[in-house]
């Protein structure tokens, strides 16, 4: 039975192989076993607080929780939180993208969209040769989602989308821009409702009317059912980048200049032609998402997804805010996990 502070909490495995559990926040303490959490909640019961985090590496205890062999306890006045997270390690990026393909079409599958029942899906972007610093990650998951779709077996007939993040500045048809990343990529080559699929305008007059718009449409779609991210380097999703806000909505952000100097060889080095701002969904506006599926390929993100899954929640490494959300699959290669420790491979590959 070990202890941990807030800052030091590693978030929960497979939904088949264990699940964190939140009474609050205050002390973390790991329970190995049945002993363990009788000892840990009666204890905590005698404080005045009853706070604390139990970290359940095994479902038979969580079983025992619900069927309350506890009686002694009084869990009506305790906050209880069930976090279930996933990390689901392939060998290849190909591979993690068929993955994470395969995820995203049985869901809206199983979802069973119709004229009145649409399935609502966040995308993010990538590769596009101006903003190679933000990875490839989401291409191979999108040319896997068309080619199920020419097949026969997905149509996004009945699916409305939400993009994470466009520039402010660039033309909707220059070829760097997120739009045409998005149609070029992927939204030409498959069913979807032009009208259906929503992309933040960084030309609008008012670019904050545009943010807070944006926010109304998911609101008016019902939420996003699914939310698709990947990350950069520094573990940033969409333009959160490090030090923004873990609880921020749809709005405009400065870009870091570290990510300007980066682009500038796209423009012949002119600075003045990067785009120094751009419209961003908030990490709250992912969080508010019934399901979040983060994908994170290539030894360069490795540190990333170390931060990500192994140390606490910190908003100078915006990913790692997912800990928290009830429903959490960071799908990765072999290569992402190079930062990781043996024993964290092991356990999530459930090789121990």
């Amino acid at each position: 039975m070990k202890s941990f502070s807030t800052e030091s909490v590693m978030a929960g495995p497979d939904k088949t192989r264990g699940c964190l559990v939140t009474i609050t926040q205050c002390t973390v303490t790991q329970a190995d076993k049945l002993d363990d959490v009788k000892f840990i909640l009666k204890d905590t019961q005698n404080s005045s607080s009853h706070q604390c985090i139990l970290l359940l590496f095994d479902c038979k205890l969580l079983k025992v929780l619900y069927n309350g062999i506890f009686s002694g306890l009084n869990f009506l006045s305790w906050k209880l939180c069930i976090t279930i997270m996933r990390l689901v390690i392939l060998d290849n990026y190909d591979l993690a993208s068929e993955w994470a393909a395969k995820y995203i079409c049985n869901r809206i599958i199983q979802f069973r969209p119709g004229q009145d029942r649409y399935f609502t899906l966040g995308l993010p972007t990538g590769n596009a040769p101006f903003f190679s610093i933000l990875g490839s990650t989401p291409l191979g998951c999108y040319k896997k989602l068309i080619e199920y779709h020419k097949n026969g077996d997905l149509s996004f007939k009945y699916v409305k989308t939400f993009n994470m993040d466009e520039y402010v500045g660039l033309p909707r048809n220059h070829p760097e821009s997120y739009h045409s990343y998005m149609w070029n990529n992927f939204f030409k080559h498959i069913d979807i409702d032009p009208n259906n699929a929503h992309i933040l305008d960084g030309n609008a007059t008012d670019l904050q009317a545009e943010c807070d718009a944006f926010e109304k449409k998911i609101k008016e779609a019902g939420g996003i059912d699914l939310f698709v991210g990947g990350i950069g380097p520094d573990g940033h999703i969409a333009f959160n980048e490090p030090g923004s806000s873990l609880v921020s909505r749809t709005r405009v952000k400065t870009l870091a200049m570290d990510t300007i100097l980066a682009n500038a060889k796209y423009f012949d080095g002119d600075l003045s032609k990067v785009p120094t701002m751009a419209l961003t969904v908030g990490v709250g506006t992912v969080m508010d998402a019934r399901e979040v599926m983060i994908l994170i390929t290539g030894a360069h993100k490795a540190f990333a997804l170390y931060k990500a899954i192994e140390e606490g929640v910190n908003h100078m490494w915006t990913v790692s805010a997912f800990q928290q959300h009830p429903r959490t699959i960071f799908v990765c290669d072999e290569d992402a996990t190079l930062e990781l420790r043996v024993k964290t491979v092991k356990y999530f590959k459930g090789e121990h």
